[in-house]
């Protein structure tokens, strides 16, 4: 009887942890299923990548996703690919630390290890409007993309945008045989 009542024990023990065990897995297949924001797992902090391959800045455009907007830099060179992109108070202008007026509620300075000229000084990229770089009335995200300037090798861009939200930054190859730094701000947070 004692053998049969041990049995008995360790049957619903067995069970009682397989079923704790199954709860586990559904609960965890449901919380991934619910994660992030269109699946996107980005956060805020800075982003940068050291340079190993520099070109001239040929062009800034921008486009609207379901789940974020972008920003396109694009270089003449292939395999061009250092940047440094963050939340910042104010962006300021490269040379002069004048600062550079931004519509938004929160500011992402973009810096491209990219001079926007070539090694006689001749301008690569020369805005037309130096204060809208891209047309970005009525996105989601995005409310204005100004020049903040190229200095020493580099160029900067303002990007003012919605509220403090997560981004991602990624090189990629082409147009013509150059490089695309990408910038790409969520919509919201998850």
């Amino acid at each position: 009887m004692w053998q049969r009542k041990a049995l008995l024990g360790r049957l619903t023990a067995t069970l009682a942890l397989l079923a704790s065990a199954a709860v586990m897995m559904v609960g965890a297949g449901s919380a991934s299923a619910t994660q992030g924001y269109c699946g996107l797992s980005w956060g805020s902090l800075d982003k940068s990548a050291a340079s190993t391959e520099t070109g001239q800045l040929t062009d800034v455009r921008g486009g609207r996703h379901e789940c974020w907007d972008r920003l396109v830099l694009d270089v003449r060179t292939p395999g061009a690919d250092g940047y440094s992109v963050r939340y910042v108070p104010q962006v300021t202008e490269d040379g002069s630390g004048f600062p550079v007026p931004l519509r938004g509620g929160a500011f992402l300075e973009v810096v491209a290890i990219a001079p926007a000229y070539d090694d006689a000084g001749n301008p690569t990229y020369n805005p037309a409007n130096r204060r809208e770089l891209v047309n970005v009335a009525g996105w989601p995200t995005f409310r204005q993309v100004a020049w903040a300037g190229s200095f020493e090798g580099q160029t900067t861009i303002g990007l003012g945008v919605r509220a403090r939200l997560p981004f991602r930054v990624f090189v990629l190859d082409g147009p013509a045989g150059g490089s695309r730094i990408v910038i790409d701000v969520a919509h919201r947070w998850s």
